[in-house]
Protein backbone atom coordinates (compact mmCIF):
# COMPACT_ATOMS: atom_id res chain seq x y z
CA UNK A 1 0.00 0.00 0.00
CA UNK A 2 2.67 2.49 1.33
CA UNK A 3 4.43 1.67 -2.21
CA UNK A 4 1.27 2.06 -4.17
CA UNK A 5 0.78 5.85 -2.27
CA UNK A 6 4.28 6.51 -3.25
CA UNK A 7 4.36 5.62 -6.97
CA UNK A 8 0.83 7.48 -7.10
CA UNK A 9 2.48 10.44 -5.88
CA UNK A 10 5.54 10.30 -8.30
CA UNK A 11 3.06 9.95 -10.92
CA UNK A 12 1.21 13.37 -10.05
CA UNK A 13 3.93 15.15 -9.08
CA UNK A 14 5.12 14.58 -12.71
CA UNK A 15 1.76 15.36 -14.37
CA UNK A 16 1.80 18.72 -11.79
CA UNK A 17 5.80 20.07 -13.24
CA UNK A 18 5.75 18.34 -16.79
CA UNK A 19 4.58 20.12 -19.63
CA UNK A 20 4.34 23.48 -20.12
CA UNK A 21 7.68 25.93 -19.66
CA UNK A 22 5.86 27.48 -16.44
CA UNK A 23 5.18 24.34 -14.74
CA UNK A 24 9.11 22.82 -15.62
CA UNK A 25 10.26 25.88 -13.58
CA UNK A 26 7.67 25.36 -10.81
CA UNK A 27 8.92 22.02 -10.50
CA UNK A 28 12.30 22.94 -10.35
CA UNK A 29 12.07 25.52 -8.00
CA UNK A 30 10.07 23.29 -5.48
CA UNK A 31 12.78 20.38 -6.06
CA UNK A 32 15.68 23.43 -5.43
CA UNK A 33 13.34 25.37 -2.90
CA UNK A 34 12.85 22.04 -0.82
CA UNK A 35 16.52 21.27 -0.91
CA UNK A 36 17.90 24.95 0.03
CA UNK A 37 15.78 24.70 2.91
CA UNK A 38 17.55 21.78 4.32
CA UNK A 39 20.69 23.34 3.74
CA UNK A 40 19.55 26.75 5.23
CA UNK A 41 18.16 25.09 8.31
CA UNK A 42 21.56 23.42 8.91
CA UNK A 43 22.68 27.16 8.79
CA UNK A 44 20.95 28.20 10.89
CA UNK A 45 21.67 25.67 13.29
CA UNK A 46 25.20 26.89 13.07
CA UNK A 47 24.44 30.42 13.00
CA UNK A 48 22.54 29.48 16.85
CA UNK A 49 26.29 27.69 17.87
CA UNK A 50 28.05 30.63 16.89
CA UNK A 51 25.62 32.87 18.39
CA UNK A 52 25.90 31.00 21.63
CA UNK A 53 29.75 30.74 21.34
CA UNK A 54 30.36 34.59 20.11
CA UNK A 55 27.92 36.76 20.89
CA UNK A 56 28.31 40.10 19.11
CA UNK A 57 31.89 39.93 20.25
CA UNK A 58 35.33 40.28 18.50
CA UNK A 59 35.85 37.48 17.50
CA UNK A 60 32.90 37.29 15.02
CA UNK A 61 33.26 41.03 14.19
CA UNK A 62 36.79 39.85 13.22
CA UNK A 63 35.66 36.97 11.51
CA UNK A 64 32.99 38.44 8.85
CA UNK A 65 35.53 41.03 8.25
CA UNK A 66 38.34 38.72 7.31
CA UNK A 67 35.28 37.22 4.85
CA UNK A 68 34.35 40.01 3.41
CA UNK A 69 37.21 40.43 0.78
CA UNK A 70 37.25 36.61 -0.42
CA UNK A 71 33.04 36.77 -0.50
CA UNK A 72 33.46 39.96 -2.57
CA UNK A 73 36.14 37.99 -4.93
CA UNK A 74 33.75 34.74 -5.85
CA UNK A 75 30.63 37.19 -6.13
CA UNK A 76 32.25 39.15 -8.57
CA UNK A 77 34.66 36.82 -10.43
CA UNK A 78 33.35 33.52 -10.49
CA UNK A 79 29.32 34.53 -9.74
CA UNK A 80 29.93 36.90 -12.90
CA UNK A 81 31.39 34.47 -15.11
CA UNK A 82 28.88 32.14 -14.52
CA UNK A 83 26.14 34.12 -15.34
CA UNK A 84 28.33 34.91 -18.52
CA UNK A 85 28.83 31.86 -19.35
CA UNK A 86 25.17 29.70 -19.27
CA UNK A 87 23.27 31.62 -22.08
CA UNK A 88 25.57 30.87 -24.15
CA UNK A 89 26.68 27.31 -22.77
CA UNK A 90 23.04 26.15 -23.49
CA UNK A 91 22.63 28.14 -26.80
CA UNK A 92 25.87 26.05 -28.15
CA UNK A 93 24.44 22.73 -26.76
CA UNK A 94 21.31 23.41 -28.70
CA UNK A 95 22.44 24.27 -31.82
CA UNK A 96 26.08 22.76 -31.95
CA UNK A 97 26.34 19.94 -29.90
CA UNK A 98 27.08 18.68 -26.29
CA UNK A 99 30.35 17.92 -27.50
CA UNK A 100 30.99 22.17 -28.49
CA UNK A 101 29.55 22.92 -24.63
CA UNK A 102 32.07 20.63 -23.58
CA UNK A 103 35.15 22.51 -25.08
CA UNK A 104 33.25 26.04 -23.99
CA UNK A 105 32.89 24.89 -20.65
CA UNK A 106 36.47 23.54 -21.03
CA UNK A 107 37.73 26.94 -21.98
CA UNK A 108 35.79 29.13 -19.52
CA UNK A 109 37.60 26.86 -17.04
CA UNK A 110 41.28 27.53 -17.62
CA UNK A 111 39.94 30.99 -17.83
CA UNK A 112 38.13 31.21 -14.57
CA UNK A 113 40.78 29.57 -12.77
CA UNK A 114 43.56 31.90 -13.81
CA UNK A 115 41.42 35.05 -12.61
CA UNK A 116 40.90 33.65 -9.53
CA UNK A 117 44.25 32.51 -9.23
CA UNK A 118 45.65 35.95 -9.59
CA UNK A 119 43.01 37.95 -7.61
CA UNK A 120 43.73 35.37 -4.77
CA UNK A 121 47.66 36.08 -4.68
CA UNK A 122 46.43 39.68 -4.86
CA UNK A 123 43.94 39.27 -2.03
CA UNK A 124 46.53 37.83 -0.08
CA UNK A 125 49.63 40.40 -0.47
CA UNK A 126 47.65 43.40 -0.12
CA UNK A 127 45.67 42.59 2.92
CA UNK A 128 47.31 44.26 5.87
CA UNK A 129 46.98 47.47 3.86
CA UNK A 130 43.33 46.86 2.73
CA UNK A 131 42.03 45.76 5.95
CA UNK A 132 43.62 48.59 7.99
CA UNK A 133 41.05 51.00 5.79
CA UNK A 134 38.12 48.87 5.93
CA UNK A 135 38.37 47.51 9.69
CA UNK A 136 40.00 51.15 10.90
CA UNK A 137 37.78 51.14 14.24
CA UNK A 138 38.89 48.12 14.85
CA UNK A 139 42.20 48.12 17.67
CA UNK A 140 45.46 46.35 17.13
CA UNK A 141 44.99 42.75 18.35
CA UNK A 142 41.17 42.80 16.81
CA UNK A 143 42.92 43.90 13.70
CA UNK A 144 45.73 41.06 13.87
CA UNK A 145 43.24 38.66 13.99
CA UNK A 146 41.28 39.49 11.41
CA UNK A 147 44.17 39.29 8.98
CA UNK A 148 45.26 36.02 10.11
CA UNK A 149 41.64 34.90 9.49
CA UNK A 150 41.60 35.96 5.99
CA UNK A 151 44.83 34.24 5.11
CA UNK A 152 43.12 31.15 6.47
CA UNK A 153 40.20 31.77 4.47
CA UNK A 154 41.91 32.53 1.14
CA UNK A 155 41.84 28.83 -0.61
CA UNK A 156 38.20 29.44 -0.10
CA UNK A 157 38.34 31.52 -3.40
CA UNK A 158 39.66 29.59 -5.97
CA UNK A 159 37.80 26.03 -4.77
CA UNK A 160 34.37 28.45 -4.31
CA UNK A 161 35.05 29.36 -7.78
CA UNK A 162 35.44 26.21 -9.18
CA UNK A 163 32.31 25.31 -7.43
CA UNK A 164 30.28 28.29 -8.96
CA UNK A 165 31.09 27.10 -12.27
CA UNK A 166 30.79 23.17 -11.62
CA UNK A 167 27.23 23.71 -9.88
CA UNK A 168 26.22 25.95 -13.46
CA UNK A 169 26.88 23.73 -15.53
CA UNK A 170 25.10 20.57 -13.58
CA UNK A 171 22.19 23.14 -13.25
CA UNK A 172 22.45 23.58 -17.38
CA UNK A 173 21.44 20.01 -17.36
CA UNK A 174 18.99 20.40 -14.87
CA UNK A 175 20.49 18.34 -12.46
CA UNK A 176 19.27 20.98 -9.69
CA UNK A 177 18.99 18.85 -6.07
CA UNK A 178 22.65 18.38 -5.73
CA UNK A 179 23.78 21.41 -6.76
CA UNK A 180 21.30 22.56 -4.03
CA UNK A 181 22.27 19.99 -1.51
CA UNK A 182 25.92 20.66 -1.46
CA UNK A 183 26.62 23.64 0.58
CA UNK A 184 25.04 21.60 3.35
CA UNK A 185 28.96 20.12 4.00
CA UNK A 186 29.81 23.64 4.48
CA UNK A 187 27.60 24.53 7.97
CA UNK A 188 28.08 21.08 9.19
CA UNK A 189 31.59 20.78 8.99
CA UNK A 190 31.49 24.32 11.22
CA UNK A 191 29.43 22.79 13.69
CA UNK A 192 31.52 19.67 14.13
CA UNK A 193 34.86 21.79 14.56
CA UNK A 194 32.73 24.39 17.07
CA UNK A 195 31.89 21.67 19.11
CA UNK A 196 34.85 19.30 18.81
CA UNK A 197 37.43 22.38 19.29
CA UNK A 198 36.07 24.90 21.13
CA UNK A 199 39.69 26.34 21.73
CA UNK A 200 40.10 26.96 17.95
CA UNK A 201 37.78 29.97 18.56
CA UNK A 202 36.72 31.98 15.15
CA UNK A 203 39.52 30.05 13.61
CA UNK A 204 36.78 26.71 14.03
CA UNK A 205 34.66 29.15 11.33
CA UNK A 206 37.72 29.71 9.00
CA UNK A 207 38.30 25.61 8.76
CA UNK A 208 34.62 24.78 8.29
CA UNK A 209 34.44 27.11 5.76
CA UNK A 210 38.16 25.95 3.79
CA UNK A 211 37.36 22.41 4.24
CA UNK A 212 33.30 22.26 3.74
CA UNK A 213 33.87 24.26 0.83
CA UNK A 214 36.16 21.49 -0.47
CA UNK A 215 33.64 18.17 0.26
CA UNK A 216 31.28 20.01 -2.13
CA UNK A 217 33.78 19.88 -4.86
CA UNK A 218 34.33 16.32 -4.84
CA UNK A 219 30.55 16.18 -4.94
CA UNK A 220 30.33 17.75 -8.04
CA UNK A 221 33.24 16.59 -9.73
CA UNK A 222 31.80 13.28 -9.28
CA UNK A 223 28.42 14.33 -10.54
CA UNK A 224 30.35 15.62 -13.67
CA UNK A 225 32.42 12.82 -14.17
CA UNK A 226 29.32 10.65 -13.93
CA UNK A 227 27.88 12.75 -16.86
CA UNK A 228 30.91 12.42 -19.02
CA UNK A 229 32.28 15.82 -18.45
CA UNK A 230 35.92 16.13 -17.85
CA UNK A 231 37.39 17.73 -14.54
CA UNK A 232 40.52 18.78 -16.39
CA UNK A 233 40.28 21.63 -18.18
CA UNK A 234 41.96 22.32 -21.62
CA UNK A 235 42.49 25.35 -23.64
CA UNK A 236 41.18 25.24 -27.13
CA UNK A 237 42.11 28.88 -27.93
CA UNK A 238 39.98 31.93 -27.81
CA UNK A 239 37.03 31.12 -29.93
CA UNK A 240 34.42 32.95 -30.87
CA UNK A 241 31.48 31.57 -28.24
CA UNK A 242 34.56 32.41 -25.57
CA UNK A 243 34.53 35.67 -27.07
CA UNK A 244 30.74 35.94 -26.64
CA UNK A 245 30.92 35.20 -23.17
CA UNK A 246 33.80 37.71 -22.57
CA UNK A 247 31.90 40.51 -24.30
CA UNK A 248 28.81 39.47 -21.53
CA UNK A 249 31.43 39.16 -18.71
CA UNK A 250 33.60 42.60 -18.89
CA UNK A 251 29.34 44.32 -18.41
CA UNK A 252 28.67 42.02 -15.73
CA UNK A 253 32.06 41.85 -13.68
CA UNK A 254 31.23 45.77 -14.17
CA UNK A 255 28.17 45.47 -12.48
CA UNK A 256 29.18 42.27 -9.49
CA UNK A 257 31.88 44.82 -8.73
CA UNK A 258 29.52 47.83 -8.31
CA UNK A 259 26.99 45.76 -6.31
CA UNK A 260 29.47 43.75 -4.05
CA UNK A 261 31.23 46.95 -3.07
CA UNK A 262 27.41 47.99 -1.30
CA UNK A 263 28.43 45.04 1.15
CA UNK A 264 31.64 46.81 1.42
CA UNK A 265 30.95 50.08 2.35
CA UNK A 266 28.05 48.47 4.82
CA UNK A 267 30.64 46.68 6.33
CA UNK A 268 33.06 49.25 6.55
CA UNK A 269 30.70 51.71 7.72
CA UNK A 270 29.43 49.31 10.64
CA UNK A 271 32.74 49.09 11.55
CA UNK A 272 33.20 52.54 12.44
CA UNK A 273 30.64 52.39 14.89
CA UNK A 274 30.16 51.48 18.25
CA UNK A 275 31.78 47.54 18.93
CA UNK A 276 29.77 44.64 17.90
CA UNK A 277 27.81 46.55 15.39
CA UNK A 278 29.68 44.64 12.14
CA UNK A 279 27.82 41.31 14.00
CA UNK A 280 24.28 42.90 14.91
CA UNK A 281 24.09 43.92 10.99
CA UNK A 282 25.11 40.80 10.18
CA UNK A 283 22.41 38.85 12.87
CA UNK A 284 20.10 40.84 11.89
CA UNK A 285 20.30 39.52 8.24
CA UNK A 286 20.13 36.10 9.06
CA UNK A 287 16.46 35.38 9.00
CA UNK A 288 16.31 38.00 6.13
CA UNK A 289 18.86 36.09 3.94
CA UNK A 290 17.40 32.44 5.01
CA UNK A 291 13.56 33.83 3.38
CA UNK A 292 15.50 35.72 0.55
CA UNK A 293 17.66 33.01 -0.76
CA UNK A 294 15.41 30.45 -0.17
CA UNK A 295 13.56 31.41 -2.21
CA UNK A 296 16.00 33.57 -4.59
CA UNK A 297 18.43 30.06 -5.06
CA UNK A 298 15.21 28.26 -6.08
CA UNK A 299 14.19 30.92 -8.46
CA UNK A 300 17.16 31.29 -10.34
CA UNK A 301 18.81 28.24 -10.56
CA UNK A 302 15.56 27.04 -11.74
CA UNK A 303 14.63 30.04 -14.54
CA UNK A 304 17.86 30.58 -16.06
CA UNK A 305 17.96 27.44 -18.18
CA UNK A 306 14.52 28.04 -19.14
CA UNK A 307 14.75 31.66 -20.07
CA UNK A 308 18.04 30.90 -22.00
CA UNK A 309 16.11 28.04 -23.60
CA UNK A 310 13.74 30.35 -25.08
CA UNK A 311 15.59 33.43 -25.65
CA UNK A 312 17.68 31.15 -27.52
CA UNK A 313 14.57 30.35 -29.65
CA UNK A 314 13.32 33.72 -29.67
CA UNK A 315 10.26 32.35 -28.00
CA UNK A 316 9.57 36.19 -26.88
CA UNK A 317 5.42 35.41 -26.32
CA UNK A 318 6.20 32.72 -23.90
CA UNK A 319 9.18 34.53 -22.15
CA UNK A 320 6.80 37.66 -21.45
CA UNK A 321 3.77 35.52 -19.67
CA UNK A 322 6.43 33.50 -17.78
CA UNK A 323 7.76 37.30 -16.27
CA UNK A 324 4.27 38.27 -15.80
CA UNK A 325 2.87 35.10 -14.35
CA UNK A 326 5.70 34.76 -11.84
CA UNK A 327 6.55 38.06 -10.78
CA UNK A 328 2.69 38.16 -9.69
CA UNK A 329 2.81 34.96 -7.53
CA UNK A 330 5.87 36.63 -6.08
CA UNK A 331 4.29 39.45 -4.57
CA UNK A 332 1.03 37.92 -3.69
CA UNK A 333 2.87 35.42 -1.30
CA UNK A 334 6.34 37.63 -0.26
CA UNK A 335 4.08 41.09 0.96
CA UNK A 336 1.88 39.20 3.60
CA UNK A 337 4.72 36.71 4.44
CA UNK A 338 6.90 39.97 5.15
CA UNK A 339 4.35 41.48 7.21
CA UNK A 340 4.17 38.96 9.51
CA UNK A 341 7.64 38.87 9.81
CA UNK A 342 8.02 42.50 10.44
CA UNK A 343 5.49 41.87 12.93
CA UNK A 344 6.86 39.05 15.31
CA UNK A 345 10.61 40.49 14.01
CA UNK A 346 12.27 40.28 18.04
CA UNK A 347 10.63 36.86 19.11
CA UNK A 348 11.68 35.21 15.88
CA UNK A 349 15.40 36.77 16.94
CA UNK A 350 14.75 35.69 20.67
CA UNK A 351 14.03 32.10 19.43
CA UNK A 352 17.13 32.15 17.17
CA UNK A 353 19.99 33.48 19.36
CA UNK A 354 19.35 34.51 22.45
CA UNK A 355 21.90 32.19 24.94
CA UNK A 356 24.79 31.99 26.35
CA UNK A 357 26.98 35.60 24.98
CA UNK A 358 23.68 36.71 22.74
CA UNK A 359 22.13 39.01 25.94
CA UNK A 360 18.49 40.31 25.66
CA UNK A 361 20.29 43.68 25.19
CA UNK A 362 21.91 42.44 21.52
CA UNK A 363 17.61 40.73 20.62
CA UNK A 364 16.33 43.74 21.10
CA UNK A 365 19.12 45.60 18.66
CA UNK A 366 19.21 43.34 16.28
CA UNK A 367 14.98 42.53 16.20
CA UNK A 368 15.28 46.20 14.71
CA UNK A 369 17.81 45.74 11.80
CA UNK A 370 15.54 42.84 10.91
CA UNK A 371 12.88 44.82 10.81
CA UNK A 372 14.60 47.43 8.77
CA UNK A 373 16.36 44.43 6.41
CA UNK A 374 12.95 42.61 6.02
CA UNK A 375 11.43 45.50 3.85
CA UNK A 376 13.78 44.71 0.75
CA UNK A 377 12.12 40.99 0.90
CA UNK A 378 9.59 40.78 -2.27
CA UNK A 379 11.93 43.45 -4.65
CA UNK A 380 14.82 41.10 -3.85
CA UNK A 381 13.49 37.89 -5.06
CA UNK A 382 11.36 39.35 -7.72
CA UNK A 383 14.45 41.70 -8.97
CA UNK A 384 15.97 37.47 -9.17
CA UNK A 385 13.51 36.42 -11.96
CA UNK A 386 13.79 40.08 -13.81
CA UNK A 387 17.90 39.52 -13.45
CA UNK A 388 18.03 36.51 -14.84
CA UNK A 389 15.97 37.32 -17.75
CA UNK A 390 18.77 39.88 -18.59
CA UNK A 391 21.28 37.34 -18.28
CA UNK A 392 19.81 35.39 -20.48
CA UNK A 393 18.89 37.99 -23.44
CA UNK A 394 22.73 39.35 -22.88
CA UNK A 395 21.59 42.72 -21.88
CA UNK A 396 24.10 42.95 -18.54
CA UNK A 397 25.05 46.16 -19.32
CA UNK A 398 21.91 46.86 -18.09
CA UNK A 399 22.74 45.64 -14.80
CA UNK A 400 26.02 47.32 -14.77
CA UNK A 401 24.01 50.50 -14.80
CA UNK A 402 21.76 49.85 -12.21
CA UNK A 403 24.85 48.51 -10.02
CA UNK A 404 26.43 51.67 -10.26
CA UNK A 405 23.02 53.52 -9.39
CA UNK A 406 23.01 50.98 -6.32
CA UNK A 407 26.57 51.96 -4.99
CA UNK A 408 25.40 55.50 -5.05
CA UNK A 409 22.26 55.08 -3.24
CA UNK A 410 23.76 52.94 -0.84
CA UNK A 411 26.14 55.00 0.64
CA UNK A 412 24.22 58.35 0.50
CA UNK A 413 21.62 56.91 2.48
CA UNK A 414 24.23 54.85 4.50
CA UNK A 415 25.28 58.18 5.40
CA UNK A 416 21.94 59.86 6.04
CA UNK A 417 20.14 57.26 7.69
CA UNK A 418 23.48 56.27 10.41
CA UNK A 419 22.57 59.92 11.40
CA UNK A 420 19.35 59.15 12.74
CA UNK A 421 18.88 55.84 13.56
CA UNK A 422 22.40 54.39 13.70
CA UNK A 423 23.24 50.66 12.54
CA UNK A 424 20.03 50.32 12.05
CA UNK A 425 20.23 52.72 9.14
CA UNK A 426 22.24 50.22 7.19
CA UNK A 427 19.94 47.33 7.19
CA UNK A 428 17.26 50.13 5.99
CA UNK A 429 19.49 51.58 3.35
CA UNK A 430 20.29 48.36 1.71
CA UNK A 431 16.05 48.03 1.43
CA UNK A 432 15.86 51.04 -0.20
CA UNK A 433 18.75 50.24 -2.94
CA UNK A 434 17.13 46.57 -3.75
CA UNK A 435 13.78 48.38 -4.09
CA UNK A 436 14.84 50.85 -6.88
CA UNK A 437 17.03 47.87 -8.39
CA UNK A 438 13.88 46.12 -8.89
CA UNK A 439 12.14 48.98 -10.75
CA UNK A 440 15.08 49.63 -12.74
CA UNK A 441 15.66 46.34 -13.88
CA UNK A 442 11.60 45.62 -14.24
CA UNK A 443 11.41 48.17 -16.59
CA UNK A 444 14.44 47.85 -18.48
CA UNK A 445 13.20 44.56 -19.31
CA UNK A 446 10.04 45.36 -20.16
CA UNK A 447 11.06 47.72 -22.86
CA UNK A 448 13.03 45.06 -24.29
CA UNK A 449 10.60 42.59 -24.77
CA UNK A 450 8.01 45.22 -26.29
CA UNK A 451 10.52 46.02 -28.53
CA UNK A 452 11.14 42.15 -29.69
CA UNK A 453 7.37 41.31 -29.34
CA UNK A 454 4.02 42.89 -28.24
CA UNK A 455 2.89 41.63 -24.82
CA UNK A 456 0.45 38.83 -25.14
CA UNK A 457 -3.44 38.94 -24.56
Amino acid sequence: MKAGQLQALLKTWKQLTSGSINRQILGAAIAVGSATAMVKLLAFAKEAIVAWRFGTGDAIDAFLIAFLVPSFIISVVAESLNASLIPTYIQVREQEGIEAAKKLFSGSTVWGIGLLGITTLLMVITAPIYLSWIANGFHSEKLKLTLHLLWAIAPTVLISGIVTLWSAVLNAGERFVLTALCPMTIPAITILLLLAFPAWGAFALASGLVLGSGLQLVFLGVALHRQGISLYPRWYGFDTHLRQVAGQYAPMIAGALLICSTSFVDQSMAAILSPGSVAALNYGNRAISFAISLAATALSTAVIPFFSKMVAYEDWIEVHRTLKRYLWLIFAITVPATGLLMLFSEPVVQLLFQRGAFQASDTHLVAQIQTCFAVQIPFYIANIVVVRLLSSMRLNHILMWASGFDLLINTTLNYLFMQWIGIKGIALSTSFVYVFTFFYSFFAVKRNLRRLAPAPS
